[in-house]
Formats: structure tokens, sequence, C-alpha cells
């Protein structure tokens, strides 16, 4: 059942007709001044603006939006002439911008100025741009019939580099019109780059676990590498060098000379595993050669230039004393006994240890 004078049908000419909605307009309180010919909008900046009623001056950016009244306030031939009047809300004024066909610009008229960017010069020939024939150019254009062929062939070359453009334009666009095949490929890229990120992850942990780093490695630049160039390993060494080298390496106390091996029981040998030998065998060479390099600089007794000093001679003569001078000079009241005992006693030996002991040049 349809409602009270609903989907029904009144003539013009019908008699008292029923009226709806008469009280309000369509376009709500856009339209509360609507009978003085102003229509609210929704206005945005053409430009940057300098607001003239603040203290001290305030500058609003081009693209702000306003509720702006907007009315015609003339013509300009046959193009009207808008107003655009809005307030601006931090200091209370209120600005008044119109349209300039003539130019096709904005004007600003009240409560504001234009931000001055400086002088510019118009290009007719910019991307973007339309260029306009002045009324001289047209004129120009009707008498010479040479100028209306040049000025026709460059509004064909004008015309062919726009068209260029906007197929560029749909080239572009058509290489995005798909997202599947994009993020596929897109995709794809990123799992080879992936792969490689893992392997260089695995190659620093590597490195951290063997030489037992306790700190990150980063990734290698240009300018590590020109560096890493620069470096020269593994240079040959001189004679002096290899003899200081070889003196690095003999210990400061030999090991002691053991007459009988067989009190010696041998150490239980373990079997290693090759990572663990090879992480062994690392360890022990960095540590020699950090030994060797530091005993040889510290070390006085590996410098064989120290060995070879002149002692300073005092005219004092040391003569060893043999057997019989010893035997003479032993006094004579000693027994038959304790002389048995002299004779028949065996030279002591030094121990291996003493032998082993570098000579050093003090007396």
């Amino acid at each position: 059942m349809q409602g009270f004078n609903m989907g029904r049908y009144y003539p013009p000419d019908a008699s008292n007709p029923p009226s709806f909605n008469n009280s309000s307009h369509a376009l709500g309180k856009r339209a509360n001044k609507i009978t003085q010919g102003i229509l609210t909008v929704r206005f945005e900046l053409p430009f940057a603006v300098w607001c003239s009623h603040c203290t001290p001056p305030a500058i609003i950016g081009q693209g702000v939006r306003f509720n702006a009244e907007k009315k015609k306030v003339g013509n300009y031939h046959s193009t009207p002439i808008w107003s655009f009047r809005m307030k601006h809300s931090a200091c209370g004024g209120w600005w008044e911008i119109r349209t300039d066909p003539q130019n096709s610009e904005y004007v600003v008229v009240e409560g504001a100025r234009r931000r001055d960017y400086g002088p510019t010069v118009k290009d007719d020939t910019a991307d973007g741009d339309l260029k306009f024939l002045t009324e001289e150019e047209r004129q120009k254009r009707r008498d010479d019939a040479f100028a209306n062929l040049e000025g026709k062939m460059e509004d064909k070359g004008i015309e062919k580099k726009n068209r260029e453009r906007v197929e560029e334009l749909y080239d572009k666009a058509e290489v995005w019109r798909d997202p599947y095949d994009i993020n596929a490929k897109l995709r794809r890229e990123f799992r080879g780059k992936r792969k490689v990120w893992k392997q260089e992850d695995k190659h620093k942990e590597g490195m951290q676990n063997k030489f037992s780093l306790g700190m990150d490695i980063v990734d290698e630049t240009e300018a590590d590498r020109t560096r890493a160039g620069l470096v020269e390993f593994g240079a040959a060494a001189t004679a002096d060098e290899r003899s200081l080298e070889a003196l690095s390496w003999k210990p400061l106390f030999g090991e002691a000379k053991v007459e009988n091996k067989k009190d010696v029981e041998p150490a239980p040998k373990t079997k290693k595993l090759k990572a663990d030998i090879a992480r062994e065998k690392s360890r022990l060479g960095l540590q020699q050669t950090l030994v060797g390099n530091t005993r040889a600089v510290v070390d006085p007794f590996l410098n064989k230039e120290a060995s070879g000093t002149s002692k300073v001679n005092l005219g004092i003569l040391k003569r060893k004393r043999d057997a019989e001078t010893m035997d003479a000079v032993a006094p004579l009241s000693t027994s038959g006994q304790e002389k048995e005992k002299t004779e028949t006693a065996v030279p002591t030996k030094k121990p291996a240890l003493l032998g082993a002991l570098v000579g050093y040049d003090s007396d």
C-alpha cells in the first residue's frame, strides 16, 4: 500500500497540488545567503599569501582550504568574474580573491597580499602550458599568408610533441597495469637477494667462530677493499731478519735432557676432530706470531748486536787450576784416609738443566 500522496502525478494546471520541502534549500546551510547571490563553497588557495590582519604578518601556504562565499561581481566579455571571500580563523580577518579571466590568474583584492617569488619568465613552449594568441597575432595571421603558414607549422609541432608525451605516459602506465605480474617480479628479485644475504651471514658467523671474535662483522665496502689492497703480506725477509726470527723462536731455558726415557710416561693420545685440529693450529700459529714479534723487541738477549759488543779489558787474567795444582796446594796435614777419598771421588756431573742455560756475556 502506497503512502499518502506518494507516487501520484499532478499536472501543472492542477488546482491546489501538494508541496514538499519548501521550507529549506536543497544545498542546506551552504545556501543561507542565496537570495543575495552568495553560495558557500570550498575554496583552495592557488598560491601562498601573507595575511595583513595578523601581527606580525603570517604566511598561509598554497593549497590550504577555506569555506568561501562565492559571488559574481562582473564579466570579462562573456566570462563571469567570481569573488571568493573567506575568513582567516587565526586572526578573524577577511580576505577577498577574484578571478582574472584576461590573464588566466587569481588576484588578491583585500585583506592579504600574494607571496612574491621573484621575477619569472613565462615560457610559452613549456610542457602543460597552453599558448593563447593575442589580438595582434591573430590580425597578423589574417593579413600575412606566410605568418599564417608558419603559425600552423608551429602548432603542428607542438601537437606532435604533446602526442608523443601522452603515448609515453600510456607506456609507463602499462607497466603497472597488472599488479600480480609486477608483484611476482619483485618477489622473485627479492628471493635472489635473500639467498645472497643468507650466505654472507653464514660466512660472517663462520669467521666469528673460527677466530673467536666477540664483535659483529660489518659488510665490506669499497674503501675497505682499496685499503686492504695497499697492504703487502709475506714480503721477502733479509738475512738479518731471518736470523733474528730464528733467535726469537729459541726458548730462553731449554728443555732438560732426561737420561732414562723409560721413566717418563707418554701422555695418552686422544683422537681429535679435524675442525678442532684446524682451530688449534690456527690459534697456535697466531699465538706464536704474536709472541715472536713481541719477544724480538722486548727481550734484549735475543738481539745479536748485543752479543757482539766488546767487553772492557781491565788487565785481570783468570786462570783455571788443574787437578795437579789442586793436589799440591792441598794441606799436608790431611790423613791418608781423607786423601784416598779425594783420589777415589768421582767428579760430580752438572745437571742437564744447567747445560741448557743460555751463556751470558757477564763475568
